[in-house]
């Protein structure tokens, strides 16, 4: 069974900085890219930003482009989100979750939820203004 477990959401103040971590537990799988998306409440979740795998490529939601910065580990199959410049609507539950589709190599990672197949469970950000 594959688990995906975020850490690292809290409360900040506006102009704080967050990083959030995402682990595997589990069993091991493959995976194109991992991503970051969140969820405000009553607003549908959003992507944030996606890295592939194997090469590093990365994207970004405009609204966090400059601000946040997505990377990763392979050997401790961990992906971070570090998150600069906090503004109150940043405030959401962060979902970490993979996409294990194969793709063509050096294709950019989807930033599109429904082609990420395994999720975590989310880590709530507030950003107090």
């Amino acid at each position: 069974q594959v688990q995906l477990v975020e850490s690292g959401g809290g409360l900040v103040q506006a102009g704080g900085s967050l990083r959030l971590s995402c682990a595997d537990s589990g069993r091991t799988f493959s995976r194109y890219a991992m991503g970051w998306f969140r969820q405000a409440p009553g607003k549908e979740r959003e992507f944030v930003s996606a890295i592939t795998w194997n090469i590093g490529t990365t994207t970004y939601a405009d609204s966090v482009k400059g601000r946040f910065a997505i990377s990763k580990d392979n050997a401790k199959n961990t992906v971070y989100l570090q998150m600069n410049s906090l503004k109150p609507e940043d405030t959401a539950v962060y979902y970490c979750a993979a996409d294990i589709t194969e793709r063509i190599f050096g294709s950019l990672p989807s930033m599109w939820g429904r082609e990420y197949k395994y999720w975590g469970q989310g880590t709530q950000v507030t950003v107090s203004s």
